[in-house]
């Protein structure tokens, strides 16, 4: 009886830049497959261009790979400490007859009938005719291996059974396996060439073009549990259709044989939607923790008690998808508001005055609670024939500036009665100018 081989993938980014969306796609498909069956995911760094790998870009690699809570099993392997492997690699081959010499570079010489090919999870028998593969280099002419020899050379020497990885390396595969047989390899890896990541335009996310970098995202506030379980839904989807769930279900469903080869959409609607969702799953001390580093840079926020932002956090949870948003959503309960031009063109139609006077006189003596004011205000209304939102209109822009913001009655209770009514009659006074 045989033993089942352990699956074991790379990981296997270039350190050249930003992480973006297709690469931390990428980790969490090979992360995934690792952890759903047991087996193990190695961190691979593809660091043989000394021009544009930088130990900058591999610390952002790590810490993509931290943020989004993706490990890795063992230690990185750096490919530009590998050299020697390489060059054994082509030595056999001139040796052998199947490489050779141009102006200083070394070419492997592919077989002129036949064709490579191999089956893909995601898109099945793919098949390359040699004849259309020309002589490729595998050592430029400064001595280093280029990338379809380093592949070839790790995948043999770390015993990777699977290769997961974006749709655009799907051309390379050919020559990766031509270099494996001729390495003397008896088997291929199991591979999976993931859909591309297109936009609503249905066009390649381009760095160029689209905001693919996932420090951006990051930034502004995306919780890394609902980038992972967005980043998951590009080319997946959990057999029974529920597609917000915890990390732990989502290692349990997942299955490489269900991802899908059409490209997949990066809607940021959803993904803010989806971040809404977790950011609606916190405690009011976990989603104010979650704001405090967005208000800390607010010169009103530099000093803000941890009871306070947690009473204020509790007013925008509800209706927060990105943590970046939440400052400008308090900012009028600790600095003076700035009014929007057209919301209040829209809120100050009479009977608007009126209403900022009656107000103004209830608030003055009215029990200070959200309650109180909540039907005080309320009752004003009905004598003017006005539902609560109607009559609520002017006050919260002469409250806030904004004729959209937190429930009105529970901010005017933190902002206390003073300061309310200070605004009210502020608001009174623009209005007869």
């Amino acid at each position: 009886m045989s033993v089942p081989v352990r699956p074991r993938l790379r990981f296997a980014p270039a350190p050249t830049g930003l992480p973006h969306l297709g690469t931390a796609r990428t980790a969490l498909f090979n992360w995934l497959h690792a952890r759903h069956c047991g087996g193990e995911m190695v961190l691979r760094i593809e660091d043989t261009n000394a021009e544009l790998a930088t130990t900058a870009h591999i610390n952002q690699i790590l810490e993509m790979l931290d943020w989004l809570g993706l490990d890795f099993d063992g230690e990185p392997v750096f490919q530009s400490e590998r050299g020697a492997l390489y060059d054994a690699a082509v030595a056999r081959w001139l040796d052998a007859g199947q490489a050779y010499l141009d102006e200083g570079a070394v070419r492997f010489s592919v077989p002129d009938d036949g064709v490579t090919a191999f089956d893909d999870i995601v898109r099945g028998r793919v098949e390359f005719p040699n004849a259309s593969i020309e002589d490729f280099v595998v050592r430029r002419s400064d001595g280093s291996a280029t990338f379809f020899v380093a592949n070839a050379v790790d995948d043999l020497d770390l015993d990777i059974t699977h290769v997961v990885r974006g749709e655009d390396l799907l051309n390379t595969t050919p020559k990766v396996l031509l270099l494996r047989a001729a390495l003397g390899a008896t088997d291929v890896p199991t591979f999976a060439h993931l859909p591309l990541i297109v936009n609503k335009q249905r066009k390649k996310l381009s760095k160029r073009r689209d905001d693919v970098s996932l420090t951006s995202y990051r930034d502004r506030g995306v919780l890394p549990a609902a980038m992972v379980n967005y980043l998951a839904l590009l080319g997946w989807g959990p057999p029974d259709g529920t597609e917000v769930r915890p990390l732990a279900e989502i290692v349990e469903l997942f299955d490489l044989v269900d991802v899908n080869a059409a490209p997949a959409m990066f809607d940021m609607d959803k993904l803010t939607a989806i971040n809404g969702q977790y950011l609606r799953s916190l405690d009011d001390a976990g989603f104010a923790a979650a704001i405090q580093p967005w208000v800390r840079a607010e010169p009103w926020g530099t000093h803000l008690d941890a009871a306070t932002l947690s009473d204020v956090a509790s007013l925008i949870r509800e209706r927060t998808r990105l943590l970046s948003d939440a400052p400008d959503r308090i900012a009028f309960l600790f600095a003076e508001p700035e009014i929007d031009p057209d919301d209040w063109a829209a809120a100050m139609a009479p009977p608007a005055g009126d209403i900022l006077d009656r107000a103004r006189a209830a608030f003055s003596s009215a029990d200070w609670n959200a309650a109180t004011l909540h039907a005080t205000l309320r009752g004003i209304g009905e004598e003017y024939g006005l539902k609560l939102g109607k009559a609520q209109a002017p006050v919260r822009v002469a409250i806030t500036g904004r004729a959209v913001g937190p429930p009105l009655f529970e901010s005017l209770a933190l902002l206390g009665r003073n300061v309310t009514l200070a605004r009210l009659a502020a608001a009174q006074a623009r209005l007869v100018r």
